[in-house]
C-alpha cells in the first residue's frame, strides 16, 4: 500500500484535528545470510531446495549451529523473521539420521499448534518419505484418535495445558515417545510471563525430571518475540543454561508507524476523544480502501464493541468483510475465522491479543493498535502483524487517555528509544509451586534429589505440604495423600484462580456461551453488567457465586459497563528496606482486601457516565509482594502552607505511579494494585503501596522496588507534560478508582514526586 497517500488523505479529512503526532519511519533491511557448520542431511536440503529456502538469515543459520552442537538455545528476534526453521530444520535433520528421535512442540494456544502443524507439513512434504508422523496433541484431539498420536507420532505438537494435565500424569502412557524425546520446543516464550509463566516453569520442571526418570535428557529449543532478559527468561523457565541468538538477519520491507492521538473534546479537563472510536474510524477507512487491516483491543469487551462499531458504519457489503477474534470463543468459530483471513475472504478483524502470536493468517498490510498493548515487546509484536510480506505497511497506536499511552504520545523518542522489558516469572510462589509439587508426587514420589529441578524451594514448600497432610513421607520419599486424585485437574495453570464460571444464556433454554475465570467474574459478569459477546450484547441477570453460573440474556442497552472497588491492605512482613534521599522505600509481603462495591453505566461511542449501582458481592483476599514508600516531611509542609489536599496528592501519585511502572516491566496495568493513606495503621505514616496484582506475587513490585527513582522521574513527566489543570485520565485518574477518583490533586501530587526526587523548588 502507500502508506504516505493514506496518511495524507486522513490529514487532508475536514474533521482531521491533528491526531498525528508523530510518524516513524523504519527503514526497509536487506538479508544477511547465515552458513551452516555441516550440511544438512540431503533429503532435507533437496527439499529447502525444491521450496526455494536457498540462504538460511544468520540468526537461522546461528541457532542450527548451535542446536547440532547440543546446547539449548533461545532465538529472541522480532515477528515474521523465520524462527520456525530455528526449530524445524535441525528437529528434521535429526529425524532423517536417527529415526526413532522423538520431538515436543509446545505453543501457548491450540490455534497456534494447527497452524504449526500445517506449515511442518509443508516443509517436510512426501519428500522426506520415513515411517514418522507429526500430529496435535489437545483439547481438540478426538478420543479416539489420541492412543495412535502416543504410539506412532514423533512430532507432537501440543500447549502447555495438556503437557500440566494430560501428558505428564499419564506419563506411562508416552513411556516410548518420552524416552526417545530429543527436542522440547517452546514457542513464543515471551508469552511465559506472569502467573502463566510461573506455572509453565513449574510444568516444564516437571517434564525434565519425568524425562530423567526414563533416561532421556532432551535439549530445549526456546523462540521469543525481542525481549530484555531472553537467557535469564529461559534459564527461569526451565533451570538450564541457554545460549541466546538475538541478531536478526531477516529482510524487512520497512514501516510507517504513526503514533495517533485522540484530539482533547474539553480543555479544561483535558478530554479526549475515546480511542474506541478513533479505531474504529482509522480501521474502517482502510478496509474502505481494500487494505487488509487487523485492529488490536486489550479486552474482549472492546475487541467486540469496536467489531460492532466498525460493522455497523461499514454496512453491506464491507460490513461482512470483517469478523472479531478472541478467546473464548469456540474453538470451530477461531478456525474458521482463521480460514477466512488466510484465504482472503475477509479484509480484516478485530482481535485481543490471541492473534497476536505467529498464527498465519496471510499477508497484511496495516495493524491498528488501540491503546499501548502494555509491553513494547507486545507493542512490536502486533505492529508486526503486518507487512509479513516483506513489503512496506503501516501501523497506528492510537492513544487511550491514561498516563502511559499519553507519556509516549509526548515522548515517541522514548518508545523508539527505549530497550525492551524484562519477562517476570516467579514459580517459587507458595501458591503456583505447592500444587505443582503435588503434581509431581503424584506422576512420580519426591526424594531429596529432585531439588535439582525445584531448587532450594523444594524442601520448605515440602514441609508445608506434609503439615498440611497433603504429601506423606514414607522412608526417603514423599507420597501425595490418598485423599488428593488427579491434583493437575485441580490447577489453572493461565489463573491464579482454578475455577470458572459457566456463562448461560437464558433465552436459549440455559446453553452454555462460554467460560470465565473465576478471578474476572465479579468484574465481567457482575449482576447488572452488560457482557459482548460476538458483538451481541447480554445483560447479566444472575450472578450465583456457589455454582459458579452467570446467568445472561440479550440486550439493546445503549452502554457498557465498569466496575468499581475499594482495597485495604495490611503489612505481614518486610523482606527489604533503603533509604534514597531521606526518604524510606519497602519491599515486603501484605494481606489485601478487595471488594468490588458497584458499576457505572458508560454511553457507547462518547464514554458519558449514564448511571451508577451498588453491588453486593463477597470481599476477595489474598496474600501478595508490595512495595511502599514515606513521603518527605518538606514536601507534606509545602503542601500544607499552599492549602492543597494532602491526601489528593497522595492518591494522585499513587494512581499516576500505577500507570507509568508498565514502562519498566513486563506486565499490565490491571496487574498492579495501589493504596494511597495518609496514615496507614501498620506504620503509622503517610504511604503508597504499590502490590502485585496476584495471590503471592510475580515479581512486578520487585521490580518496582529495584528502579524506584526511574518510576518517581517517570511519574512526574507524566503528570507535569499533561495539559489539564486539575487532574485527568491521562495523568492523574484511574478507570479502575474505587473512590471515584476522590480526593486527587494534581499540584500536590507534582510537590510529592519532586520531594521524592529531592527537587524542593
Amino acid at each position: 500500500m502507500d502508506t504516505n497517500a493514506f496518511l495524507d488523505y486522513l490529514k487532508n479529512d475536514p474533521e482531521y484535528k491533528d491526531q498525528v503526532v508523530h510518524v516513524q519511519y523504519i527503514p526497509p533491511r536487506d538479508v544477511q545470510p547465515g552458513w551452516l557448520d555441516k550440511p544438512l542431511h540431503p533429503v532435507l536440503q533437496d527439499r529447502l531446495d525444491k521450496l526455494d529456502i536457498t540462504t538460511l538469515y544468520t540468526h537461522q543459520a546461528e541457532a542450527i549451529n548451535t542446536v547440532r552442537r547440543g546446547e539449548n538455545v533461545m532465538v529472541a528476534t522480532p515477528s515474521a523473521s523465520g524462527k520456525t526453521l530455528c526449530y524445524n530444520i535441525p528437529v528434521l535433520d535429526t529425524m532423517l539420521e536417527n529415526p526413532s528421535a522423538r520431538a515436543l512442540y509446545l505453543f501457548p494456544t491450540k490455534a497456534l499448534a494447527q497452524d504449526q502443524l500445517r506449515g511442518l507439513n509443508e516443509l517436510a512434504g512426501k519428500t522426506i518419505n520415513l515411517p514418522w508422523e507429526c500430529a496435535t496433541y489437545d483439547g481438540d484431539t478426538m478420543p479416539e484418535d489420541r492412543s495412535g498420536v502416543r504410539k506412532r507420532a514423533r512430532i507432537v505438537l501440543t500447549n502447555p495445558d495438556m503437557l500440566h494435565v494430560g501428558i505428564l500424569p499419564n506419563h506411562k502412557s508416552w513411556d516410548t515417545f518420552l524416552r526417545r524425546l530429543k527436542y522440547v520446543v517452546v514457542d513464543e516464550a515471551h508469552v511465559y510471563r506472569g502467573v502463566f509463566g510461573s506455572h509453565v516453569a513449574c510444568v516444564l520442571r516437571r517434564l525434565r525430571r519425568i524425562c530423567d526418570s526414563y533416561g532421556s535428557c532432551p535439549q530445549f529449543i526456546f523462540c521469543s518475540a525481542t525481549i530484555a532478559n531472553p537467557g535469564e527468561h529461559a534459564g527461569r523457565l526451565t533451570g538450564l543454561p541457554f545460549q541466546v541468538i538475538d541478531r536478526d538477519g531477516a529482510p524487512y520491507g520497512g514501516k510507517v508507524f504513526a503514533f495517533w492521538n485522540p484530539p482533547i473534546i474539553d480543555e479544561a479537563k483535558s478530554t479526549r476523544r475515546s480511542a474506541n472510536s478513533e479505531a474504529t474510524y482509522l480501521f474502517t477507512e482502510l478496509i474502505r480502501r481494500q487494505v487488509r487491516t487487523l485492529t488490536f483491543a486489550a479486552t474482549r469487551k472492546l475487541t467486540e464493541l469496536i467489531y460492532v462499531y466498525s460493522r455497523d458504519l461499514l454496512g453491506h457489503p464491507l460490513g461482512e468483510k470483517i469478523k472479531p477474534y478472541r478467546a473464548g470463543y469456540l474453538a470451530a468459530d477461531r478456525r474458521a475465522i482463521e480460514r477466512e483471513l488466510f484465504s482472503g475472504e475477509l479484509l480484516g478483524a478485530v482481535a485481543t491479543n490471541a492473534l497476536e502470536l505467529g498464527i498465519d493468517i496471510g499477508g497484511l498490510d496495516a495493524t491498528v493498535l488501540t491503546g499501548y498493548p502494555g509491553s513494547i515487546a507486545s507493542t512490536w509484536q502486533q505492529a508486526g502483524r503486518s507487512g509479513r510480506r516483506g513489503e512496506k505497511s503501516l501501523t497506528f497506536l492510537v492513544a487511550h487517555n491514561n498516563p502511559l499511552d499519553q507519556y509516549f504520545m509526548n515522548n515517541p523518542d522514548f518508545f523508539f528509544g527505549k530497550a525492551f522489558e524484562n519477562a517476570l516469572i516467579n514459580w517459587e510462589n507458595h501458591n503456583i509451586l505447592h500444587p505443582h509439587l503435588l503434581c509431581a508426587a503424584w506422576e512420580k514420589q519426591l526424594d531429596e534429589s529432585d531439588s535439582r529441578y525445584f531448587a532450594d524451594a523444594m524442601l520448605p514448600a515440602i514441609a508445608e505440604l506434609e503439615e498440611e497432610g497433603r504429601l506423606r513421607k514414607v522412608g526417603a520419599r514423599w507420597h501425595i495423600a490418598p485423599q488428593l486424585s488427579h491434583p493437575a485437574q485441580e490447577v489453572n495453570i493461565r489463573s491464579a484462580s482454578h475455577d470458572q464460571y459457566q456463562i448461560l444464556d437464558a433465552s436459549k433454554g440455559y446453553e452454555l456461551l462460554e467460560t470465565i475465570e473465576e478471578d474476572h467474574a465479579f468484574w465481567q459478569v457482575h449482576p447488572g453488567a452488560i457482557y459482548l459477546h460476538q458483538g451481541e450484547s447480554y445483560f447479566v441477570k444472575e450472578l450465583d457465586i456457589e455454582k459458579h453460573v452467570a446467568v445472561v440474556e440479550p440486550s439493546i442497552a445503549p452502554y457498557y459497563t465498569q466496575t468499581m472497588e475499594m482495597t485495604d491492605i495490611k503489612v505481614l512482613q518486610k523482606i527489604r528496606e533503603k533509604e534514597i534521599g531521606g526518604t524510606r522505600i519497602c519491599l515486603g509481603i501484605v494481606d489485601v482486601t478487595n471488594e468490588v462495591h458497584g458499576f457505572r453505566k458508560k454511553k457507547h461511542y462518547t464514554d458519558e457516565v449514564v448511571g451508577e449501582e451498588l453491588l453486593d458481592l463477597p470481599p476477595m483476599r489474598f496474600i501478595t509482594e508490595a512495595l511502599w514508600f514515606d513521603l518527605p516531611a518538606e514536601s507534606v509542609t509545602m503542601i500544607e502552607k499552599g492549602k492543597l489536599d494532602f491526601h489528593g496528592g497522595l492518591h494522585a501519585a499513587e494512581h499516576a505511579a500505577i500507570a507509568i511502572l508498565p514502562l519498566f516491566a513486563m506486565c499490565d496495568r490491571n496487574d498492579i494494585g495501589g493504596v494511597s493513606t495518609p496514615s496507614h495503621s501498620d506504620t503509622g505514616r503517610a504511604q503508597i503501596f504499590i502490590y502485585d496484582g496476584y495471590p503471592g506475587g510475580i515479581g512486578i513490585a520487585e521490580k518496582g522496588y529495584e528502579i524506584i527513582e526511574e518510576l518517581w522521574a517517570a511519574t512526574l513527566r507524566a503528570i507535569e507534560e499533561c495539559p489539564c489543570r486539575s487532574g485527568c485520565p491521562a495523568c492523574i485518574q484511574s478507570p479502575k478508582c474505587g473512590n471515584n477518583n476522590e480526593p486527587l490533586d494534581k499540584k500536590a501530587a507534582v510537590i510529592l514526586l519532586r520531594g521524592l526526587l529531592g527537587v524542593f523548588t
